[in-house]
């Protein structure tokens, strides 16, 4: 699984202020909006209500949003219609007086790798770690290197659906890989398992300083019968005990096809306090309606239950592949 944008460079900015940047966006190269305030990146998405956010909010805090606000306030050629913010794990009293609304993360909170193992997951998923460790899979810290790289590469093109819709990275190269994975290298940890010296699963730790961050987690289907996720999230866990991270965040909490995976795990639903500052009419109205949350979240949850079943049943057939 793999977050929406990654960041790569930045240009300089116009006269208004406001610069691209180019980014990852459903996993092809995109360029978003984004200005410079305070010494901190925010970008600005497009769509009929323009919102404004820390372009690196989950790595990042919003140092003064009060003087953000202002700064829009005083710059026409910047203000978007909305701008919206949230406080990371663990500070999850709400301190602000602005709209709030709750944002649910899936977090796992680490007190030690012991505890987690003996007292914090289901006793199935101890029993699939031990029995995978049995039948030879190990699962260890390692470098990016041109060979973990071949190893990602292999396990991407593996199928072109996964979760019931199309793959992001499915049908890249090893050259290409290697360039959009390599942009953070200098927060992350790379985790691998492997069968047989063959790489099939591993995860890309991201440290967000209070937290680490599944930010790519991903295995071998034709493997998937050795419980490699549930290893690679034990070794996960391990790693933010060694790194002093009291949790380990697998980015939101929603009631989908990986929600009980995380549930045995130990993963909670876990709400931090998110904002949202009008700054136009059109903000405004949004926020009333509701509309500033976006269409999915007006849609029920049968109704998503049921087009995301007719989804996945139509990608089989057209591709040819189940999962």
């Amino acid at each position: 699984m793999s977050m929406t944008t990654n960041t790569m460079s930045t240009p300089a900015p116009s006269p208004s202020g406001i610069f691209l940047k180019d980014t990852l966006l459903l996993g092809q190269p995109a360029q978003i909006k984004c200005v410079e305030i305070g010494g901190q990146i925010y970008s600005i998405s497009g769509g009929p209500i323009r919102t404004m956010r820390l372009e690196d909010e989950w790595h990042e805090d919003v140092k003064d949003p009060a003087a953000v606000i202002e700064f829009l306030k005083d710059n026409r050629d910047v203000r978007p219609d909305m701008f919206t913010f949230w406080q990371r794990l663990p500070d999850v009293q709400p301190r602000y007086s602005f709209h709030q609304e709750w944002d649910h993360w899936a977090a796992l909170p680490v007190k030690s790798y012991d505890h987690w193992f003996n007292h914090h997951i289901k006793s199935r998923v101890r029993t699939s770690i031990r029995k995978s460790e049995k039948e030879g899979l190990v699962v260890r810290e390692t470098v990016y290197d041109d060979a973990f790289v071949r190893g990602m590469t292999e396990i991407f093109n593996e199928a072109p659906t996964r979760q019931g819709r199309p793959f992001w990275h499915y049908g890249k190269d090893h050259a290409v890989i290697k360039q959009q994975f390599s942009r953070f290298l200098h927060r992350e940890d790379m985790i691998g398992a492997y069968y047989r010296d063959e790489m099939i699963g591993f995860i890309m730790l991201s440290n967000a300083g209070r937290f680490g961050l599944t930010g790519q987690i991903i295995s071998s289907i034709k493997h998937r019968d050795k419980a490699t996720n549930n290893a690679l999230i034990a070794a996960a866990v391990n790693v933010c005990e060694k790194r002093g991270l009291e949790h380990l965040v697998y980015l939101y909490w929603r009631e989908d096809s990986l929600s009980e995976f995380k549930r045995r795990c130990g993963f909670e639903k876990t709400s931090v306090p998110r904002y949202y500052v009008p700054l136009t009419l059109k903000g405004t109205l949004a926020l009333k309606s509701g509309a500033h949350r976006g269409w999915k979240a007006a849609v029920p949850d049968p109704v998503k239950d049921r087009l995301k079943q007719l989804r996945r049943s139509w990608y089989a057939r057209s591709t040819g592949a189940a999962e």
